[in-house]
């Protein structure tokens, strides 16, 4: 990508300094702890993306929720409807509408990692729009078509050294066995995900709970039985090579119910009678199990809290979910995640990543609990704050009480799989600048700052999540 900016992302007092420590980071494997790329994409040795839609619109919300936001139904962009209702079948006429709106992504995350991409897969330097769109399509329609760019070969292009994926507790994680049958050298590694058998409020539950009987062998009739159906599946996805699991929660609730009483509502559950309060304290009862379960595995565990999810129930009953209409809430840490803290926090087997999407909590609460909690780690900027301000205002919020070596490194968290050197790339110059400024102040001596840059860049990814 050298015919794009050398100084890009660089704060213009810091650029010439940035810019040196950013060379000596810029080679490195890249580590992919946490992210939602479809193992399929390597499962088959010779998997192909289809068209240049598929590849970039149909499966990034962060690309269609700004064109929702503008008017654009998502049937013009070709998103699949999961109620059989009719979408834009034509991928050419969804490409012409993203290129006629493609200004829309001027200063976004998005528009950065799109030109990012677009340099790197395509050579591609001008902006697309409405003029240049089906010329556009074509090329890449015709690179596409090319073996360099299926899965394998960009991982090795992209210089991955591991890439870890996200399975719900039901997947039979059959395409990583067929990765690991093939032969193929690239590290593709499962995460267990048990969010929609926890959930009880979460649609299809009961389905969700007969597939567990299914894949775990152990019938699920009770409430000892699901716990020993989760810790089956636990050892499973680690004997695949898991080394973490991954729990989203509306918040960081975590008190701890009797097992009579976990007992009866997970019974109440299975006849159809749960009630929100009562899904509600059950998912923050299971945040602790499943703190117990990781004690005694070691599988990191990583809590995602922030996100009211499908907040727009007329794009969830048409398209389901992961289509952009998930909203920040306010998140409280300090009293909510006590139960867990005081029980596990301070054995030696735990790990617990944090990430959120209520940046107040940074340094009145995230920050403190990280910097004094042995097992706590601090994510990266997540979701929408994956971006360089979000990136600049969590250095200068969590790093002076946590300290840099509490926090988790970086993930790229994406299902667009071309987009994550672009995401490291950010990452990567940002940590490069806000060290830079560091030095620039004398705080830290230039040798010092090279460390924290490799340590940001490649080391905490790795040793947080026992890569």
């Amino acid at each position: 990508m050298s015919s794009l900016h050398p100084h890009r992302y660089f704060s213009a007092e810091n650029a010439p300094l940035a810019h040196e420590l950013y060379q000596t980071v810029a080679d490195l494997p890249l580590v992919c702890p946490h992210g939602h790329v479809d193992p399929r994409l390597f499962s088959d040795p010779d998997y192909r993306f289809g068209s240049p839609t598929e590849l970039f619109l149909i499966p990034d919300h962060y690309i269609f929720r700004m064109l929702y936001s503008q008017g654009i139904r998502l049937e013009e962009l070709a998103v699949p409807r999961q109620d059989g209702g009719a979408t834009e079948g034509d991928h050419r006429k969804a490409w012409q509408k993203f290129a006629e709106h493609y200004y829309l992504f001027r200063g976004t995350p998005t528009g950065i990692w799109l030109k990012e991409a677009f340099a790197d897969l395509f050579d591609l330097m001008e902006p697309l729009n409405g003029e240049n769109a089906q010329a556009v399509y074509d090329l890449m329609a015709e690179r596409l078509d090319s073996a360099d760019l299926h899965p394998r070969p960009l991982f090795d292009r992209f210089n991955i050294e591991v890439l870890c994926t996200t399975d719900a507790a039901t997947d039979t994680l059959e395409h990583h066995q067929a990765i690991r049958d093939s032969g193929w050298h690239g590290r593709i590694l499962p995460t267990f995900r048990p969010d929609a058998v926890v959930n009880l409020d979460t649609e299809n539950w009961r389905d969700n709970i007969d597939q567990l009987s299914d894949v775990s062998g152990v019938d699920v009739i009770d409430y000892p039985s699901f716990v020993q159906a989760l810790e089956q599946r636990r050892s499973f996805f680690k004997q695949m090579g898991a080394t973490a699991t991954d729990h989203a929660a509306l918040t960081a609730h975590s008190a701890r119910l009797s097992d009579a009483e976990a007992a009866r509502i997970f019974q109440a559950a299975l006849q159809g009678k749960i009630t929100a309060e009562s899904a509600t304290q059950f998912t923050a009862h299971m945040l602790n199990e499943m703190a117990r379960m990781s004690v005694e595995d070691g599988l990191v565990m990583q809590l995602h809290v922030g996100s009211y999810r499908n907040h727009n129930a007329d794009i969830f009953a048409k398209f389901g979910r992961d289509k952009g209409a998930d909203i920040p809430i306010t998140t409280e840490f300090t009293r909510n995640l006590r139960p867990l803290l005081n029980r596990y926090a301070n054995d030696p087997n735990f790990k617990l990543i944090f990430f959120n999407l209520d940046e107040t909590t940074y340094a009145r609460e995230l920050a403190p609990l990280a910097g004094h909690y042995p097992a706590v780690k601090l994510g990266p900027p997540w979701w929408f704050h994956d971006s360089l301000n979000g990136m600049r205002r969590y250095f200068d919020q969590v790093m002076e009480t946590a300290g840099l070596y509490n926090t988790a490194g970086f993930n790229d968290d994406t299902r667009a799989y071309p987009s994550i050197p672009a995401r490291h790339t950010v990452w990567r110059r940002a940590s490069a600048d806000w060290v830079a400024g560091l030095i620039s102040q004398h705080i830290v001596s230039e040798s010092e700052g090279a460390e924290m840059v490799q340590a940001l860049a490649y080391d905490l990814a790795k040793s947080a999540y026992n890569l």
